[in-house]
């Protein structure tokens, strides 16, 4: 898939990143339709954060679930809306994704 990649203050690229995947019972992966930039993306952008090279900008996506893990009661494949809700929803601004 494609993705924003921070690679240096100022400076971001269109890069091909891995394809998400289930990594737990409680995961759900979502095609992203559409994504936004917000503040905190212009925050690590500008350099005001500790950002590093291969972080995958955009935290704001809608998409259509494709797959959900086993304990997953919420939402089911084939639903649209935004790309990140729930209890595990945060886990992902705690540990971005990196691509190099």
């Amino acid at each position: 898939m494609r993705a924003v990649v921070y690679t240096d203050v100022r400076t971001v690229a269109v890069r091909e990143v891995p394809d998400a995947t289930l990594e737990a019972e409680t995961d759900a992966v979502v095609r992203i339709t559409s994504a936004a930039l917000c503040g905190t993306d212009l925050h690590m952008y500008d350099g005001r954060t500790s950002a590093e090279p291969g972080l995958v900008l955009g935290h704001e996506p809608l998409g259509v679930v494709q797959d959900v893990g086993s304990a997953v009661q919420t939402v089911r494949r084939g639903t649209a809306g935004p790309g990140r809700r729930g209890p595990g929803a945060a886990q992902h601004d705690r540990h971005p994704p990196r691509h190099p």
